[in-house]
């Protein structure tokens, strides 16, 4: 029984935390400079995410050939670049990372 409280108070806690932001803009005045700077969080937030994984897969900076999450990484950002498709783009990407670790008999 407690797991259940646990979780629908922490789900309770998540959404009010949401709906206040959401609250505070639709009723504040926000200045043009703190939106335009707002327009940036989402890509800080996924490059602060995904760069690890492609640049340090082990723990250490990995550069090389045999990094393949980085040459998956080039090839979902050139699938991205030119298709402007999140699917097309993530579907290239894990295509390519599958295919390159089933040649090197990784997978």
């Amino acid at each position: 029984m407690n797991i259940w409280l646990v979780m629908l108070l922490g789900g309770a806690l998540t959404f009010a935390m949401r709906l206040s932001f959401i609250y505070l803009f639709g009723r504040l005045s926000i200045p043009e400079t703190v939106k335009r700077a707002l327009r940036f969080v989402p890509p800080a937030v996924l490059s602060a995410i995904v760069a690890p994984a492609l640049f340090l897969p082990d723990g250490a900076l990995d550069l090389g050939p045999d990094n393949f999450r980085l040459i998956a990484g080039a090839v979902a950002i050139l699938a991205a670049w030119r298709t402007k498709n999140m699917l097309v783009t993530i579907l290239s990407g894990m295509a390519a990372l599958l295919i390159l670790m089933w040649a090197a008999g990784t997978v």
